[in-house]
């Protein structure tokens, strides 16, 4: 078995992770931006019900996610990653079968228990592979991973969609992808873990990291911001500007940003510059909703693509460090199912939001909220997340 004790950060169990964690969000996020356009197309589903249909992952995600945070930490984490990435891989084949908008929702539903599982087994299998005195570098590193992911899975599925007009081909691409994750995900190995003798008595921390939730609030409101544009950006830039395959672009131009920031940010993380980086990031995505708000035009569409890229690729790895930094050591799993579960809870109030206001009062409410929420994100960074950091962090 290989030393996990090494200074080393790229070793080979890290590469294996950072591998099965892009592609796990490669293969969810490939269908992220058309399915609100199949949705449409297929079912002549109105955009409430869009949002309806599309939040049940982030609904099944959040359920499961606090849940995971404490199996990962009691039970064999190699086991628990290699079992929820399997049926992962193996839900997507929900996908090709559902002829109803009903049997879809069901699916898509069913399909958030093991991506909440697998994104918190696989974050948390990350940090033990990580020597402890790279920490905050190689979490800031992995972190590329699934942003990577999420910004380029979009540009190919529009990519794939316009050379194939099929959906179908883009769940049986999805269904490789995961397939491919599982087999990366099954070759990580790991030293035995020392057995953590627990209270037998049920308590909040044992599913939610208590110590952090401020910092869970602030993830929340950004949160919101991305479920909104994330769902809607694609059928906003087809119906109001008349952008088909541009919206690739949009995705390709936010990886970019995403990318620089992480690969600058990352020197930053390691000198422990966290809650510097998590304000200067979120400053940066509040100029991009707001420009993306206020400007209907296609600079502005292009330009927020970048700048919210690059806040975000600042503003999110320094707030999972924060969260690790208030945990202690055999609180790993729950600091990242935290950090995760109040994503999701964002991401499924945005998509709602986002649904019922594009839907009632038009896509300028919609983007006007996302821009309201990150700006209200970043004065909470400002007046009060750095402070409550300090005093409750544990280690560096």
């Amino acid at each position: 078995m290989e030393c996990i004790a090494s200074e080393r950060l790229w070793n080979r169990n890290y590469i294996r992770v950072m591998a099965s964690n892009f592609l796990l969000f490669f293969s969810f996020y490939l269908l992220t931006p058309l399915l609100p356009l199949y949705l449409d197309e297929e079912f002549a589903a109105d955009k409430a019900m869009i949002g309806y249909v599309l939040s049940g992952y982030i609904i099944a995600a959040l359920v499961i996610r606090p849940f995971s945070g404490y199996v990962v930490d009691a039970f064999d984490r190699k086991r628990v990653l290699v079992t929820c990435f399997f049926f992962f891989f193996i839900l997507f084949t929900g996908y090709l079968g559902a002829g109803t908008m009903l049997m879809f929702g069901i699916v898509r539903t069913l399909h958030g228990l093991p991506f909440g599982a697998a994104t918190v087994a696989n974050s948390t299998v990350a940090i033990d592979v990580v020597p402890s005195s790279r920490r905050n570098e190689g979490v800031g590193y992995y972190g590329l991973s699934n942003n990577l992911a999420m910004a380029f899975a979009p540009t190919v599925a529009i990519w794939i969609y316009s050379a194939t007009g099929s959906f179908a081909v883009l769940f049986w691409i999805s269904l490789f992808v995961a397939f491919l994750g599982f087999v990366c995900a099954s070759g990580v190995k790991l030293a035995v873990r020392e057995k953590v003798v627990r209270d037998r008595h049920l308590s909040l921390d044992r599913f939610f990291l208590a110590r952090g939730w401020l910092m869970a609030l602030n993830i929340l409101l950004f949160a919101m911001c991305w479920g909104v544009m994330a769902n809607y950006v694609a059928i906003y830039a087809k119906e109001v500007m008349g952008i088909t395959e541009g919206t690739g672009t949009f995705f390709m131009l936010l990886s970019c940003g995403l990318f620089a920031s992480r690969m600058v940010g990352v020197k930053s993380l390691a000198r422990g510059r966290l809650t510097q980086n998590a304000l200067q990031g979120a400053m940066i995505s509040a100029v991009g909703y707001t420009l993306f708000a206020l400007s209907p035009t296609v600079w502005a569409f292009y330009g927020a693509a970048v700048l919210i890229g690059l806040g975000n690729g600042r503003m999110y790895p320094a707030f999972l460090n924060m969260f690790i930094c208030v945990a202690r050591n055999d609180q790993r799993g729950t600091a990242n199912s935290s950090i995760l579960t109040s994503w999701d809870l964002g991401m499924g109030l945005g998509m709602l939001a986002g649904g019922v206001l594009t839907e009632y009062c038009g896509y300028d409410w919609a983007f006007g909220f996302t821009a309201a929420s990150q700006i209200a994100g970043t004065i909470l960074i400002a007046v009060a997340t750095r402070r409550f950091f300090m005093k409750k962090k544990l280690h560096d």
